[in-house]
């Protein structure tokens, strides 16, 4: 890793207007070149607010966190300057775009591969995590312990990973999956990772996932599909 890494900030967003300017406005300047929103088929303002807040946003009609992943690797691809790194954080200010100095470190420090903020082992505000989010980060990270000896704590969405390392897992994954694919897929490449701690607070907005029953069912049967999925291969 280079000494003046180029980092590069993808935010998955849909129908965040009342958050998405204020996650863009705490990401650390002195360490993010470029911030790429995903706008992910809104029906608000999030695409003006995004915009005026000093981010490039990519149009994503297709509904998918994946979808808007993979919208804003595309344009990371044709960028001149390539990144080195690559931060995924959610748009709903549930994370504290302060830490990603935190997040980052295990890179620029011990050469990690990638690395996720782990909710798990940081300080959670009442009511943050819903009751199906914490079984379903319980009973996934330690299903991927079991079949697969990974020692995670969390599926949590703030994580970093170099762009090299990025591009070689060959993330697929369209929705509700994407977070824990590329847990799954690192492990297949043989990636080094590591976790730290990250701080979680209420979103502003209700979720789309854990916001609605359709959504919470999906996501825990997409979970657990991945993880089946990648024991077969």
């Amino acid at each position: 890793m280079k000494s003046d890494p180029k980092v590069v900030v993808i935010i998955p967003a849909m129908n965040e207007e009342g958050s998405i300017g204020k996650v863009i406005s705490e990401i650390p300047k002195d360490l993010v070149n470029t911030v790429l929103v995903g706008n992910n088929n809104s029906s608000d303002n999030t695409k003006e607010v995004a915009q005026k807040a000093g981010a490039i946003v990519l149009d994503e009609p297709r509904p998918g966190y994946g979808y808007a992943c993979l919208k804003c690797m595309d344009y990371a691809a044709e960028m001149e300057e390539k990144p080195d790194i690559i931060v995924f954080i959610d748009g709903d200010y549930s994370d504290y775009p302060e830490e990603m100095h935190n997040v980052v470190a295990p890179i620029l420090d011990q050469d990690i591969d990638l690395v996720i903020g782990s909710r798990a082992l940081g300080k959670k505000e009442k009511g943050s995590m819903t009751f199906p989010q914490r079984f379903g980060n319980w009973l996934a990270t330690r299903l991927m312990r079991i079949f697969y000896g990974l020692k995670y704590t969390d599926l949590g969405p703030f994580r970093a990973i170099k762009y090299d390392k990025l591009l070689a897992l060959g993330m697929a994954d369209k929705t509700y999956g994407w977070t824990i694919e590329m847990q799954l897929r690192a492990k297949r490449r043989g990636l080094t990772y590591t976790e730290v701690p990250v701080n979680y607070k209420n979103r502003i907005g209700k979720s789309k996932v854990s916001g609605t029953i359709k959504g919470t069912i999906m996501a825990g049967i997409k979970i657990i599909g991945a993880i089946y999925k990648y024991r077969r291969v």
